[in-house]
């Protein structure tokens, strides 16, 4: 947690995996072609960091196979479900915003969007961040970590507003999108500035848009990266008061590693981090322990939620059990029956060549579908979603990419 050293960062652990080809990498190059060469002079750089965050975006569209253990009779097993189930008891908050420390404001536009009651991760966490400790959280996703983060910051910023203020940093494009778009309703009523900056995007206008000071950055390291060695003096981070790292447990590890430490060498040492993950991982909790190369520093607040994430009431979960080589026609056969018919639908697919594939498929038989996934370019992908929003297509195909 240390502001002037770079998080030790570790391989990040993972499972068996099957041998299908990996799919990262491959839109790096048409993500780069029509940006100004001659304006810029680090088109390597940025190749290399669009290829980190499109790998870290593909890690996900992998198929892991779990071993079988044969060693667990179904007596643990039920043991070990009903031990799950009393820990992971639905959480109910007995304070309100309000009581956290929110201003007024804040708990209005929460209202606005249906928001009364705090979660689990906001209800240990915001009151934290605006005491001004550096705070390390832990929750599911869906939990509510975003707004745990960016609800103190907004209010730290309403008192204070200056750019840059905070910088939120996320592995993948996606999700940077997404947490700006939170920020933006939350901040709409102190008419807060944000910027997206990641890879796929014409870095011309994404600096014209970092000279205009804005409040928050959201972005991924690599492309924040590139504008700091590009830019020289001109962008000026010292007076940053929060640095975020979302999904934390990516972040930290050697794909991000070079270009997170460049980010932490011009930003103040004087300033909140917070960091929030899905996953507790070693290389995160290592950050929670004393720094010896500055021993005055107080530890961090340390919490992971332990109850699990409730679905709403009206969600039906099903599932079908059919022979795999009429997989596609039952999926064709479904999406065009009158239930699903006028529904918006996603379809996951574990590949990025299945959701192309799919994609096709659905189109040949006449249904309209558009995809999202890490081979598509990131305009490509903004129109997809886009399209899928304003209800132009009904059904999108993705791989994990989307899920963000």
């Amino acid at each position: 947690m240390a502001a002037n050293t770079t998080p030790r960062a570790r391989p990040a652990k993972r499972q068996k995996a099957s041998s299908q080809p990996s799919d990262s990498g491959s839109d790096q190059h048409s993500d780069i072609e029509d940006q100004d060469t001659h304006s810029l002079n680090n088109d390597e750089s940025e190749s290399d960091h669009d290829e980190d965050e499109d790998e870290a975006e593909d890690e996900d569209d992998e198929i892991n196979e779990a071993g079988d253990d044969g060693s667990s009779s179904v007596e643990e097993d039920e043991e070990e479900e009903e031990e799950e189930e009393e820990e992971e008891e639905e959480f109910k908050s007995n304070v309100t915003f309000s009581q956290l420390g929110l201003a007024s404001w804040l708990v209005n536009a929460l209202k606005a969007m249906s928001i009364t009651s705090p979660s689990e991760i906001q209800t240990k966490c915001i009151a934290e961040v605006l005491a001004g400790k550096d705070v390390i959280g832990g929750a599911k996703t869906g939990s509510g970590k975003t707004a745990a983060f960016a609800l103190p910051i907004l209010q730290r910023l309403s008192e204070d507003p200056y750019g840059v203020f905070a910088i939120v940093l996320t592995p993948t494009r996606e999700l940077a999108f997404q947490i700006a778009e939170q920020f933006s309703v939350l901040g709409k009523t102190i008419n807060l500035k944000d910027v997206v900056i990641v890879g796929g995007l014409d870095m011309m206008t994404q600096a014209i848009a970092l000279s205009k000071r804005p409040h928050i950055i959201i972005a991924t390291p690599g492309r924040l990266r590139d504008h700091i060695n590009s830019s020289g003096d001109f962008m000026n981070l010292s007076k940053v008061k929060f640095l975020v790292l979302d999904e934390a447990d990516r972040l930290l590890t050697e794909t991000f590693a070079d270009d997170l430490g460049g980010i932490l060498e011009v930003l103040p040492k004087k300033r909140q981090t917070l960091l929030f993950t899905a996953t507790m991982t070693d290389a995160v909790l290592e950050l929670a322990q004393p720094n010896p190369e500055d021993p005055g520093k107080p530890l961090p607040f340390v919490y992971q939620c332990k109850t699990a994430v409730s679905t709403v009431s009206t969600l039906t979960q099903s599932y079908i059990f059919i022979p795999s080589h009429l997989r596609e026609t039952y999926l064709a056969f479904l999406l065009r029956s009158e239930e699903f018919a006028k529904k918006s639908t996603i379809i996951f697919c574990g590949r990025c060549q299945t959701a192309e594939t799919v994609r096709v498929m659905l189109r040949e038989l006449g249904i309209a579908c558009t995809a999202l996934h890490s081979e598509m370019s990131q305009q490509e992908r903004l129109n997809s979603l886009a399209k899928f929003r304003g209800g132009i297509t009904s059904v999108l195909i993705a791989t994990d990419v989307g899920s963000r």
